[in-house]
């Protein structure tokens, strides 16, 4: 127990003192950005709740396309930056974007009921909860047939991101994630601060909080990053990601780091 104190201690002096390099956005107001995202391409996006605008820019700085959304919506990802997904939970609706942020497909949810939380699997699959039924909907919308329609006994009030893997349901509440399998049987529970964001990286899913990055194992969760002052950290394949005071840093990813 004393060893893994002292390493989760070296793990928090690596990530804020080693290999920090400051980002050239000081001229984008960073402290207006609700959310941030950072692809394997060297760009970033930003979208700022105020205008529930949407950017992107490459790693100088230069804007390479913007949205301009009416409505709040959540971004799912952008680890695949030619098709972005979002979701508006006050339009009951799902977009697809490119790469130059230009909408090139909308999915109606409605059909369903109320959707609480949606999420895309591929290009062809979505999943989504249906609050009004209490249900999880596997849905081909290029076919635009019902694969799966699962009863799930949980609340979806305080469900703020979903992700669906190997046959289990990963959803993060306010201060906890759940993992349930396709019978509605909880598999896993455990306390987390403050998560915004799911992620699956091949076959690790990890977790983004307002100022940690964990990764989930089947029994318990890892630190990746540790950033205490941040406002929103987020990663990619390459580096972490802390922005704090309208200030954007990176750090270069340490391979094979174990608590």
């Amino acid at each position: 127990m004393v060893l893994k104190v002292f390493r989760l201690i070296g793990l928090f002096l690596l990530c804020t003192l080693s290999a920090q390099k400051k980002l050239p956005f000081d001229s984008l107001n960073l402290r207006e950005v609700k959310d941030f995202f950072a692809d394997d391409y060297g760009n970033f996006y930003l979208y700022k709740n105020r205008d529930f605008s949407f950017t992107k820019y490459d790693s100088l700085g230069r804007q390479h396309g913007q949205m301009m959304l009416a409505v709040p919506f959540k971004i799912q990802n952008v680890q695949n930056p030619l098709n972005i997904v979002l979701f508006s939970e006050n339009t009951q609706e799902m977009k697809f974007i490119d790469q130059n942020l230009n909408e090139v497909q909308k999915i109606d949810l409605r059909k369903f009921g109320f959707i609480k939380m949606a999420f895309a699997e591929d290009l062809q699959q979505i999943w989504v909860l249906d609050e009004s039924a209490k249900r999880l909907v596997q849905y081909n919308f290029r076919e635009d047939k019902i694969i799966k329609s699962l009863s799930m006994n949980f609340s979806f009030d305080e469900v703020r991101d979903m992700l669906v893997y190997e046959d289990k349901v990963y959803l993060i509440f306010k201060n906890e994630i759940q993992v349930y399998n396709f019978n509605s049987e909880k598999k896993l529970s455990l306390p987390i601060e403050n998560p915004l964001k799911l992620r699956r990286e091949n076959d690790r899913i990890v977790i983004i909080s307002k100022n940690k990055i964990s990764l989930l194992t089947e029994t318990s969760l890892t630190a990746l990053f540790l950033a205490p002052s941040a406002e929103i950290v987020d990663k990619n394949s390459d580096a972490y990601f802390e922005l704090t005071a309208g200030k954007l840093y990176l750090y270069r990813l340490q391979e094979d780091l174990k608590l």
